[in-house]
């Protein structure tokens, strides 16, 4: 088994590196530290939230002429406090900077939680020199602990100090908690109009099933967006992206996901252009390549998998896709290189429970093992080669046509269980 699912790697590898993310002709990686887009500064500090002694407290700034942004957070019904915060109280389509913890989430607080997560607020807003309702403010790490307000504002002032363009690294290292390596990209795009840097700094890696994990995302570009071609984007990435991302099929109480554009390339993106068509192109990319990574980087994991599931009913297939990708069996089966493929059936068949005998096709890798239902004779020996690959693909035909899904997944594995049944002793 590989040592690590694809996703990660080492420094200098490709960003876009999983075969089922197509990188764009007109986007180009750049170099990792190349820095931030024009008009953003960024900052990462050490407060003492974490007992690693690791950075835990973010700053990222947009200082650019035109500032428009969108955000998208947690379905959950327990959200977050700095999820109500930033969602009832924010301006959410002209932020100016976000304040990022990591450490404690700042969930499951009540009352206390809200006042202390605009304590923080304010006091970016005063590092920044912008209006509180201008600062989104996130955090991630364990959840029914209070917020340890004084670290943060520690924090904040030392974030101050350190605000640069190239600031976006240690960003990233205030933010991880059980990740084990970073989700981070330098990007640029080339438009009809002109070129435009596209950067993103993400974490995640258990309580993963955004249907919108504990899942953050921060993406900056110096293209000229309205808000609306701003939420436009975001809101239609987020769906093709996290949207399809599962490693434990836990809502969590924070996600976050934030599209901030300074305007400080000059270069507008019009609605309905070939512009946006190609920066919509390019964020497609990007946010899906960066769920894949946090599939990859799922605790404990060692293969990343897709399953595809198409038929009449668009419920249906989403049910079975879920049913699929969340199925302790299958994903055991994935971990251990196990083509059993029962398994996958049993969940199709569990979740659309009630349904006359489904004549269902169940395909590994390209390789049919199921037809109207029935097993059927195919090579053994290239399917478990096929499952032994780092990333497989699962294929499901239910009855019908128009609807179609996908859903990424990681494995099951010890390594899970000792995380997360340590993770707060």
């Amino acid at each position: 088994m590989s040592a690590r699912a694809p996703g990660g790697g080492a420094e200098g590898e490709p960003f876009f590196r999983s075969r089922w993310v197509q990188a764009p002709a007109h986007v180009r990686q750049l170099d990792s530290a190349s820095g931030l887009p024009a008009g953003f500064l960024a900052a990462g500090a050490t407060a003492g939230i974490k007992p690693s002694g690791r950075p835990d407290v973010g700053l990222l700034v947009c200082d650019g002429p035109s500032p428009a942004s969108a955000a998208r957070f947690t379905t959950s019904a327990a959200p977050a406090a700095p999820v109500l915060l930033s969602r009832e109280r924010c301006r959410l389509q002209a932020l100016r900077a976000v304040l990022v913890n990591s450490g404690c989430a700042n969930a499951a607080t009540g009352r206390r939680g809200v006042e202390d997560a605009a304590k923080t607020q304010g006091a970016a807003a005063l590092a920044a020199g912008v209006d509180p309702a201008e600062v989104l403010v996130a955090s991630t790490g364990a959840i029914a602990q209070e917020l340890p307000v004084e670290q943060i504002l520690k924090g904040i002032l030392l974030a101050r100090a350190q605000l640069r363009r190239e600031g976006d690294r240690e960003l990233q290292a205030a933010i991880q908690t059980t990740d084990s390596f970073e989700k981070r990209a330098n990007l640029e795009v080339q438009l009809p109009s002109g070129t435009v840097r596209l950067n993103a700094q993400c974490k995640g890696a258990g309580m993963i099933s955004p249907r919108f994990a504990t899942m953050l995302c921060f993406v900056q570009t110096d293209a000229l967006l309205s808000p609306q071609t701003a939420d436009l984007l975001l809101g239609v990435c987020v769906r093709r992206s996290f949207d399809r991302a599962t490693v434990d099929g836990q809502l969590s109480t924070n996600d976050t996901a934030v599209l901030m554009s300074s305007g400080s390339s000059g270069v507008a993106v019009a609605p309905e252009s070939e512009d946006e068509l190609r920066l919509g192109e390019a964020l497609d990319a990007l946010l899906r390549q960066l769920a894949i990574m946090m599939v990859a980087d799922g605790e404990g994991a060692g293969r990343v998998a897709r399953v595809v599931v198409h038929g009449g009913q668009q419920d249906r297939v989403e049910t079975a896709a879920r049913a699929v990708a969340n199925s302790p069996l299958v994903k055991a089966a994935l971990h251990g290189g196990d083509p059993n493929w029962g398994r996958i059936i049993q969940a199709v068949g569990g979740a659309l429970a009630g349904s006359d005998q489904l004549p269902v096709d169940i395909a590994i890798e390209g390789i049919q093992v199921c037809s109207a239902g029935a097993a059927i004779p195919f090579e053994q020996r290239a399917l478990d080669a096929a499952v032994n690959a780092p990333e497989v693909e699962y294929e499901v035909a239910l009855p019908g046509e128009g609807a179609e899904t996908e859903v990424f997944f990681s494995d099951l594995s010890k390594e899970y269980v000792s995380v997360n049944s340590e993770y707060t002793t």
